[in-house]
């Protein structure tokens, strides 16, 4: 089996911890390749970079299509998982997604730690994956993606404080909520008494069973893969998946 571990910002050291997870959860015989856009912003900190992110990412994926067994988004805005779900012929899960869908099979209600604003996350969750009744409550620390690749260290002390106080105010488990937080779940669980959700791990655990189940891709609806459409000025391979070629 072959996952494609997809980032959508161009910061390669982010693609190297996402990968690094992902290795680390994989089953035997799962092949991890990771990959990183062409273009795109360092990091994704504002609804515009998210949009010009998207763009990045399908162009990306389109240059795997057919070569993967399945996609997993590594970006914690779950950037375009509805387009890529339309536009790839195989089983796409965004990393947040995965995470909060496991946590809502560990208890009640989960809580969210990250970096930063936590307003793009509860849109996200309330809005894009119909979850808000079984969120209890959202986090952000003061560090930046950057802080989490040059001193992990100290970013985790901080996390660890925002994961006490998600416990405080009810949480049965906590989503780390940042592809550059990927592969602290397990560092910091054994100093916590809630379950921890690493995105990248509940991504790669999902997609291993989505494959192994066989099921088709829609053949009708929204998610049916794209035909006919005709996008001029991209990049040719994303032209042709769209153009259903």
């Amino acid at each position: 089996m072959r996952i494609l571990v997809a980032n959508a910002n161009t910061t390669e050291a982010i693609t190297a911890i996402c990968a690094a997870s992902a290795r680390a959860a994989a089953a035997p015989g799962t092949e991890i390749i990771p990959a990183t856009p062409r273009f795109g912003p360092a990091v994704i900190s504002t609804r515009a970079e998210n949009v010009v992110a998207g763009h990045a990412l399908l162009e990306l994926l389109a240059g795997h299509a057919g070569r993967v067994d399945a996609v997993l988004l590594a970006v914690s805005h779950d950037t375009a998982l509805d387009a890529a779900r339309q536009m790839m012929p195989c089983p796409v899960v965004a990393m947040t997604e995965a995470a909060c869908l496991t946590a809502c099979t560990l208890g009640g209600r989960f809580g969210l730690a990250t970096m930063g604003s936590t307003a793009s996350y509860r849109e996200l969750i309330a809005d894009r994956h119909g979850l808000g009744a079984r969120l209890s409550g959202l986090l952000g620390i003061a560090s930046t993606p950057q802080d989490a690749v040059r001193d992990p260290a100290r970013v985790e002390a901080e996390l660890a404080v925002a994961i006490a106080g998600l416990v405080e105010q009810g949480a049965d488990a906590v989503v780390l909520g940042g592809a550059a937080l990927a592969g602290m779940a397990p560092r910091l669980q054994p100093c916590v008494t809630v379950p921890l959700l690493d995105g990248i791990a509940c991504g790669v655990k999902l997609l291993e069973g989505l494959v192994a189940l066989g099921l088709p891709k829609p053949g009708v609806g929204s998610y049916a893969a794209p035909k006919g459409r005709v996008v001029t000025g991209i990049d040719p391979a994303l032209a042709g998946v769209l153009a259903g070629r």
